[in-house]
C-alpha cells in the first residue's frame, strides 16, 4: 500500500475514533446523571416512606437478577454487549428445548397428549413489590433511572470495545507509514 492510501486510511480512522471517543463522552454524562437521579429518587422515597421502610431489611431473602449481559464477538473481532432481561430467551436457550419437546410429540401421534412442562426458572419478582404494593412514584422513577443506566453501561462497553480496536489499528497504520516513509535528517 502506498503512503497516500495509508495516510487516507489512518485518517478517516482517526476520525471515527474521535466520533466514538465523543459519543463515549455523552454516554458517560448520561450515565452519572441516570444514577445520580436514580439516587436522587431513591432518597425522595425513603424520605416519604420512612428510613426503616426502604432498606436492606425489605429486601427478599432470595433475590434473582432482572437483567444479565449477553457478549457476541463479531466477525471483525469486536466485542458486542447487551442486557437480557429476565424470562426471555436467548435463540441458543430456545432452539434445543423446543427440540427436545417437539420431537416426541411427532413421533407419538395416538395415545396421551404430554402437557408441557412448566419453566423451572419463572419470571423473577418485580423488587418494587419488597417494599409495597403501594409504593410511591419516586420509587418507579428510581428503577426506571438505574435500568437506564444499565442500558447506557451495556451500550458503553461496546463502544469501548470498539475504540480499543480503532485505537490498535491506527497504531498499526502509524507503524506501517514509519516503515515506508525514510526518516528525514
Amino acid at each position: 500500500m502506498a503512503a497516500p492510501d495509508l495516510r487516507a486510511k489512518l485518517d478517516s480512522l482517526l476520525l471515527q475514533l474521535l466520533g466514538d471517543l465523543e459519543e463515549l463522552e455523552a454516554k458517560r454524562a448520561a450515565l452519572n446523571a441516570r444514577v445520580e437521579e436514580g439516587w436522587l429518587s431513591l432518597s425522595k422515597a425513603r424520605y416519604n416512606m420512612g428510613a426503616k421502610s426502604v432498606g436492606p431489611l425489605q429486601y427478599a431473602s432470595r433475590m434473582e437478577p432482572q437483567v444479565r449481559v449477553g457478549t457476541s464477538e463479531a466477525q471483525d473481532g469486536l466485542q458486542k454487549f447487551w442486557l437480557v432481561r429476565a424470562g426471555t430467551q436467548t435463540p441458543e436457550e430456545v432452539g434445543p428445548r423446543e427440540a427436545a419437546f417437539l420431537s416426541p410429540a411427532l413421533r407419538r401421534r395416538k395415545g396421551l397428549t404430554r402437557t408441557p412442562e412448566p419453566d423451572p426458572s419463572p419470571a423473577p419478582q418485580d423488587p418494587l413489590n419488597w417494599f409495597g404494593i403501594l409504593v410511591p412514584h419516586s420509587l418507579r422513577q428510581a428503577q426506571a433511572s438505574f435500568r437506564e443506566g444499565l442500558q447506557l453501561a451495556a451500550d458503553m462497553a461496546s463502544l469501548q470495545s470498539r475504540i480499543d480496536e480503532g485505537r490498535s489499528q491506527v497504531r498499526g497504520l502509524q507503524e506501517k507509514l514509519k516503515q515506508l516513509e525514510p526518516r528525514a535528517a
